[in-house]
């Protein structure tokens, strides 16, 4: 009788041990994570910072960093949902337009390109200062839920070496 007593807690003790391993071995599964965007859905932690970062991914804002000085969006920031009509708000250096406007494209994530509006100076747009300025943009309906808005620095001459541009990634609301 002791023989088998030994047997049964011998075999609960192994069971146990290898459900314990197993439970182990799958609570350290996380999930494989190729974006920023998968990285925040798989709830790792987010750095709040500009650009936010989740492990050694880095939130995409486009290129708004790099343009600061020349080109500024206050409506909509990058990684915003949005809709038509979208309104846009911002500041320019006066080199930035050409008779006070700019034009505005908005893109789906396929390239396609889904509206074109024009940003008018709100003020002398004549000056090297900051000029805010304003636009409305319809666009058609989106097959992709990112896009792209791209403020171009207008470029009456057509020279490459005068083009510019600043790029928001966001998101289409449905």
């Amino acid at each position: 009788m002791n023989k088998n007593i030994v047997i049964i807690v011998g075999a609960i003790i192994i069971i146990a041990a290898i459900a314990i391993a197993l439970n182990y071995k799958n609570s350290n599964l996380k999930p494989v994570v190729n974006s920023f965007e998968e990285c925040v859905a798989a709830g790792y932690p987010v750095m709040e910072s500009y650009p936010r970062k989740c492990q050694k991914f880095i939130e995409d804002i486009g290129n708004v960093n790099e343009k600061a000085d020349l080109i500024r969006i206050n409506s909509p920031r990058p990684n915003d949902l949005v809709k038509s009509p979208l309104v846009i708000k911002g500041e320019a250096r006066g080199n930035w337009f050409f008779e006070a406007s700019f034009p505005i494209k908005i893109f789906d994530a396929n390239g396609k390109q889904l509206g074109i509006a024009v940003a008018q100076a709100k003020s002398d747009w004549m000056t090297a200062n900051f000029v805010p300025y304003e636009a409305a943009l319809e666009f058609e309906a989106p097959v992709t839920a990112k896009g792209i808005l791209v403020l171009e620095k207008d470029n009456p001459s057509g020279l490459p070496q005068n083009a510019d541009q600043l790029t928001i990634p966001v998101y289409f609301s449905k």
